[in-house]
Formats: structure tokens, sequence, C-alpha cells
């Protein structure tokens, strides 16, 4: 799989997220052709995200844990994870059992 067909998987993957759910880094990956591409998914989402008008927040690492380093980017990515009705436990986590997303194959 080329490098342009993979990115297009991966914003379409990612625009249908519904709100209230969440997608990990590597699942996108692997849902969009390359089960190791969990470094790409950062990369579409960090250069990408405006472009395609893309719902970034939705997107958290495996360990159900918001991935932004910055304070701004944290709170403003749980805020928005919060109004759609996700829950963190106090560790800061979210519950993937509940939460995440599987896209039908």
């Amino acid at each position: 799989m080329n490098v342009e067909q993979f990115t297009e998987n991966v914003v379409t993957i990612i625009k249908k997220i519904p709100p209230g759910k969440v997608m990990t880094y590597g699942q996108i990956a692997k849902c969009a052709g390359s089960p190791r591409g969990a470094r790409q998914v950062v990369r579409i989402l960090h250069t990408m995200s405006r472009k395609h008008e893309l719902p970034w927040h939705r997107v958290i690492n495996a360990k159900g844990e918001i991935g932004l380093k910055s304070e701004d980017g944290y709170i403003d990515q749980k805020m928005m994870l919060e109004g759609e009705g996700i829950v963190f436990h106090p560790n800061s986590k979210i519950d993937l059992t509940i939460y995440r997303y599987d896209p039908p194959q």
C-alpha cells in the first residue's frame, strides 16, 4: 500500500468516529491497512486535522489516555471528549471497553 492510499484511509476512518466514541492510533493504522503505522497516524493528525476538519480529539493512545503532551492541548481534548459524554477514570484514562469505536470492516 502506498503512502497516499494509507493517508486517505486514515482520514476517512477518523472522519467516521462518532461523537462519544474514540479510536486508538494503532487501531486506526490497522484498519487503514498498516498495523505498524501508529506513528504515521499521529503525523497525519498533526498535519491534516484542520485541512480535513478531522475530529482529532477522538483519537487516543492504546492505554486509553490522551497522548498530547502540551497542557493546553490535553485540557482541550479532555474537555471536548467530556462534552461528548465520555467519562474519565480518576487516573485520567478512558475505559476502552465502553468508548472504543470498532468500525465495520
